[in-house]
């Protein structure tokens, strides 16, 4: 059947399912076209409009500008965001929001030309109070003048115009030409919220200090064999699970607990994973000294299967760089402290309904035992039998993944060694 014959048996078909409608129906169906084609013509005038505006606007003439290379340290709430780094297919990521405001801003003119660097790489939900990148941005100063910070281009004021409002550049720093953000890192510091529950924090504390030192991280992390990674020591510098505020009805569940940990580098999922483990110390359904097997790769050369934590309480804190000065903004700096307070306030008053609507339902029942606050953070489904972590399945070894990936890699080039010829 041709193209044509296809497309007359549509329109015969529709206007056969037309006749068997009422007058009301065509009326109703008459109205939402009008609407849909209202709606259509909207769009295509913003678009003429946004044409328009870009072939009169002028190209920046970035030749006649100097470059800087600079540190820019910025926050984030990442629980609206799809993670930090642009990829392929996935969008909305503070990365991809960053560089729309430099190259709306005229702060650069390409990712491709910006000598960009990132210190850390945070996945979906994950916040920051201090990311930090170096790039080299357009500067209003001579070279010779950069050292006027004062009377360089707000940059941190610029981009925040343009930033959504839960991320926002609190400082820059200006820095030579070959520093970059993430070789020059000293160390990084995440922490990750969590209420206590009915969790042992003590024991957890126990735990978490056995990670430090240098050690494979493999049963503790998600193996990256795909990108490349196949070395997993790494050492911490310090770690502790420790109290952050107690809960002011003096109710020990709602206390707010945290893990601070210190590495010069992290591990995908190293922390997640290990909080995972931590969870189920602070239950009481592993000792402590599970983290000391799993760090015992020789012993156990395969990752047992067990849930990651949720991402949402997991914040990179600090980022740590030889004596650098800097520049902070300080109207700006106020600002942001007001966007912060704002979201405070928002995110406290839900809270607080929440709280008194807890307490009123715990005052009527016998709540001794009902400490769940954080079962939540513990993602997947919690079976009524435990089983302990060593006797769980495991994952495939480090050396059968890399076995796996390079035999694909063969796969893939033996084609193309074949088309060459």
């Amino acid at each position: 059947m041709s193209i044509t014959d296809k497309k007359k048996n549509q329109e015969t078909l529709e206007k056969e399912q037309l006749q068997l409608l009422s007058k009301m129906e065509l009326i109703e169906k008459i109205i939402k076209l009008e609407e849909e084609n209202k709606q259509l013509k909207a769009v295509n005038e913003k678009s003429k409009n946004k044409n328009t505006i870009r072939k009169s606007q002028k190209p920046f003439d970035f030749s006649k500008c100097s470059k800087r290379h600079i540190l820019l340290k910025f926050y984030y709430l990442g629980w609206d965001y799809n993670g930090f780094v642009v990829q392929e297919s996935i969008d909305n990521t503070i990365e991809e929001h960053l560089f729309e405001a430099l190259i709306k801003s005229c702060c650069i003119e390409s990712r491709e030309t910006s000598n960009y660097h990132r210190c850390g790489r945070t996945d979906k939900g994950v916040s920051s109070f201090s990311q930090v990148i170096s790039i080299d941005l357009r500067s209003k100063l001579n070279p010779e003048d950069q050292y006027k910070l004062e009377d360089e281009l707000p940059y941190c004021k610029i981009l925040n115009r343009l930033l959504p409002s839960n991320i926002r550049c609190i400082a820059w720093c200006p820095i030579p030409s070959d520093f970059s953000a993430r070789f020059n890192c000293k160390f990084r510091t995440y922490k990750y919220f969590f209420p206590r529950g009915k969790l042992d924090i003590n024991l957890m504390d126990k735990a978490v200090k056995y990670t430090i030192g240098e050690h494979d991280f493999r049963n503790i992390c998600k193996m990256d064999v795909a990108n490349g990674v196949i070395n997993y020591l790494r050492k911490v510098i310090n770690a502790e699970v420790c109290m952050y505020r107690r809960d002011f009805r003096n109710v020990s569940g709602y206390d707010v607990c945290q893990l601070i940990i210190t590495s010069q580098a992290f591990l995908w999922h190293q922390i997640r994973c290990l909080m995972g483990v931590l969870f189920l110390i602070g239950q009481g359904k592993e000792e402590p000294e599970i983290i000391l097997e799993l760090l015992n790769i020789e012993k156990y050369p395969k990752k047992p299967q067990y849930n990651l934590a949720h991402e949402i309480p997991l914040n990179l804190w600090y980022c740590e760089y030889d004596a650098k000065e800097w520049y902070i903004d300080k109207n700006e700096l106020i600002n942001t402290i007001k966007f912060l307070q704002k979201d405070w306030t928002l995110n406290t008053i839900k809270s607080v309904m929440i709280e008194n609507m807890l307490s009123d339902l715990e005052d009527s029942i016998d709540c001794k035992d009902m400490f769940f606050q954080s079962d939540c953070l513990l993602l997947g489904i919690q079976p009524r039998m435990y089983q302990r972590l060593m006797k769980r399945p495991t994952c495939e070894s480090l050396e059968s993944k890399i076995k796996h990936y390079e035999s694909k890699k063969k796969k893939k080039e033996e084609p193309e060694k074949n088309d060459d010829k």
